[in-house]
C-alpha cells in the first residue's frame, strides 16, 4: 500500500470520529483522465476532506508555510503537494500543476485562493481557467459546508456535521482567450460551484440568475 493510500485510510478513520459526513454525488467523479477538483475554501478541512475521500489519488497546492509545521508538514509532504507562494503569481507552481494534469492525474484547486473562514464564497482568481485551458482537463465542482463550525465543536467535544455535494463534471470550450475571457470562464465555473451550496454560502455568487454556460461544455451535452 502506498503512503498516500495508507494516509487516506487513517484520515477516513479520523473523519468518523470527529465528523458526521453527508456526501452526495460521488458517482460523478471521473475515475480516469486529467481532472481538476474545484472546491470552496473555508478552512484546512476542505482540501483534507477532498483528498482523503476521493476514489482516486489527488494532488493539491500547499502554501510553503504549511510545509514547515512540525507534524502537519510531514504528512502533507507524503501526499506530494505542489508548493505555492501566496500573494504572487507562482509560475513554477502553475507549471507543476499543468504537468500533473498532463499525466492524466487529478489536481485540487481552490479558486478563491485563500480561506473565507465564515463560509461565503469570495471572488475567484483566474488560475483555474488558465490551467484548465492549457490541459483540457475536466473540472469537477465540489461544494463543502458546515466545516466552519469545526473548531467551536471540537472545544465542546462535539462532532461536526459536514455536507459534501459533488456536481456534474464540465470542461471549458477550447479556444484562444484573453484576460476578459479568463474572467468570464472563471465566473461561469464559480456559479457551477455556487449552485451546489445553500444560498447563505454563495457569497459574491449568490445571484444564480447571473449564471451562464457560454464557455462550458457540460458532460451531459457530450453524452
Amino acid at each position: 500500500m502506498s503512503a498516500r493510500r495508507f494516509l487516506n485510510v487513517i484520515l477516513r478513520m479520523l473523519f468518523k470520529i470527529v465528523l458526521k459526513l453527508e456526501i452526495a454525488g460521488m458517482e460523478n467523479v471521473p475515475r480516469q483522465g486529467p481532472l481538476i477538483l474545484m472546491i470552496n475554501h473555508v478552512n484546512f478541512l476542505d482540501p483534507v476532506l477532498t483528498v482523503g475521500l476521493m476514489p482516486r489519488g489527488v494532488t493539491a497546492f500547499s502554501k510553503i508555510e504549511t510545509l514547515g509545521y512540525p507534524v502537519l508538514g510531514f504528512f502533507i509532504r507524503l501526499y506530494g503537494v505542489v508548493r505555492v507562494r501566496r500573494g504572487e503569481v507562482d509560475r513554477r507552481a502553475l507549471h507543476r500543476a499543468i504537468e500533473t494534469l498532463g499525466r492524466g492525474e487529478a489536481f485540487l484547486i481552490a479558486p478563491e485562493g485563500t480561506r473565507s473562514h465564515q463560509g461565503r464564497l469570495q471572488p475567484a482568481r483566474h488560475g483555474i481557467a488558465y490551467i484548465a485551458l492549457r490541459t483540457g482537463a475536466t473540472i469537477l465542482p465540489v461544494a463543502i459546508w458546515g466545516q466552519e463550525r469545526f473548531f467551536a465543536n471540537v472545544k465542546r467535544l462535539r462532532r461536526t456535521r459536514v455536507h459534501i455535494r459533488i456536481g456534474k463534471p464540465f470542461r471549458f470550450a477550447p479556444g484562444n482567450v484573453g484576460r476578459d475571457e479568463l474572467r468570464a470562464l472563471t465566473r461561469e465555473a464559480m456559479y457551477q460551484l455556487a449552485a451546489l451550496l445553500p444560498p447563505e454560502y454563495r457569497g459574491v455568487y449568490s445571484d444564480l440568475d447571473k449564471a451562464s454556460t457560454d464557455f462550458l461544455v457540460l458532460e451531459a451535452e457530450e453524452g
